[in-house]
């Protein structure tokens, strides 16, 4: 690779392994990015003709007539930027010349789409016998279902989540973020480090296929096996817990806050806190198993519960008992924001986008100790490192590279 200084090996853990990023909105560039964070030198691919539909998603930063946005900077942070058409011959080419040096491509189209345009797994593995394939979609490559157009709604509702959100007796709820892509997201980072590793240690590179309705099956905690050991199908349950009490949300004074005191030990501490260690001897509810009876939960511990949070702010409650009990205010995006233990933990960072302003958004969460993160970084323009990919990854010279532009390849 030349030493341009762009393409000059990142510090990370996975400084020197090259990304190829053809994917589009959420679940593929947030997998993208997470290996741009860590290190990796990744280019996002984009046809010239029908970019990122994320472009266009608000929020916008603004410079007179200008807008970029937010929601693409959060996502493709520290990527590289390359506007190639792989409908044409050339761009085909283009395509296979870099994964000929890559590492990882990461796509998530339709199963089928890149097959049609020549350049699926079987296809590029032959060029490079390494490369880590990782596909990214809604019901996966294999199976009846798999041809089927998906969003994240489609997984929350196919994966079985979507039926078990929400309050009894009322229609089911959304999760309300994106967590078919989210959570597809993280099994393919996972994949991806997970076959990487093979492909460094044997030289064999491997199809990685991560599916939006698994991703969401696997999330759904116990729901599986209390269908398949008892029978049970899980419904909504607002926001209490099936069996854990309590566990629940509480109001207080200017809000709510969680209360998860349910275990013997943290039920006697609660109760010591706030001045009512008789209750943690009443035969009644003083242990565990009986506190999980609804009857008498509901008649007897949650009613101590209200009494003791009545009157007392977030604030006062957290100063009073989170330290000792699991004990935490419910707080909005802007509190959470500007809390100071977010920025003690670096989960909202700055980027600079000279004339828009600076784009303030959330950090990575992974914290490594030798070969730390780096988020705090722009996303690209459409193409706008095209010269350093390809003179540096492909090795193009000038008039290659000038041609293919010539020509709307790039």
């Amino acid at each position: 690779m030349a030493e341009h200084p762009l393409l000059a090996q990142q510090a990370g853990s996975l400084g020197g392994v090259v990304v190829l990023d053809l994917s589009r909105v959420l679940a593929g560039p947030y997998a993208a990015q997470f290996l741009a964070d860590l290190g990796a030198t990744v280019v996002k691919i984009e046809n010239p003709a029908d970019p990122d539909v994320s472009r266009g998603f608000p929020p916008y930063l603004r410079h007179g007539d200008e807008e970029f946005s937010g929601y693409y900077a959060q996502y493709n942070r520290g990527k590289l930027g390359l506007a190639l058409d792989l409908r044409s011959e050339e761009g085909k080419g283009v395509l296979r010349d870099l994964v000929a040096q890559a590492d990882v491509l990461v796509e998530n189209f339709r199963p089928g789409t890149m097959d049609k345009l020549g350049l699926g797994y079987d296809s590029l593995r032959e060029i490079n016998p390494r490369l880590v394939y990782t596909a990214i979609s809604g019901y996966g490559q294999t199976g009846s279902r798999s041809r089927r157009p998906a969003f994240d709604n489609t997984a929350q509702a196919a994966g079985g989540l979507w039926s078990m959100n929400g309050y009894p007796d009322q229609p089911p709820v959304r999760v309300g973020v994106t967590i078919g892509d989210l959570s597809a997201t993280l099994f393919g980072v996972i994949g991806t480090l997970a076959a990487l590793r093979h492909a460094e240690r044997t030289g064999e590179g491997q199809l990685v296929d991560v599916a939006q309705v698994d991703s969401i099956m696997a999330m759904t905690e116990t729901a599986v096996v209390d269908y398949t050991v008892d029978g049970k199908v899980a419904s909504p349950s607002g926001n209490e817990h099936a069996w854990v009490r309590p566990y629940e949300l509480f109001p207080c004074a200017d809000g709510q806050v969680f209360f998860g005191g349910y275990t013997d030990k943290l039920w006697r501490a609660s109760c010591e806190l706030f001045g009512t260690p008789e209750v943690a001897e009443d035969p009644e509810i003083d242990t565990m198993r009986k506190r999980f009876d609804r009857e008498t939960y509901e008649r007897r511990v949650k009613p101590i519960i209200l009494e003791w949070f009545a009157g007392r702010t977030r604030a006062e409650l957290e100063e009073l008992a989170g330290d000792v009990i699991p004990l935490t205010a419910v707080r909005d995006i802007g509190e959470v924001v500007d809390d100071p233990g977010t920025a003690e933990r670096e989960m909202i960072v700055e980027a600079d986008y000279g004339d828009f302003g600076t784009l303030r958004m959330f950090g990575q969460p992974i914290k490594l100790s030798a070969t730390p993160a780096n988020p705090a970084r722009v996303a690209n323009r459409m193409g706008e490192h095209a010269d350093v990919v390809l003179a540096g990854i492909a090795g193009y010279d000038e008039q290659r590279i000038a041609a293919l532009r010539e020509a709307g390849v790039i």
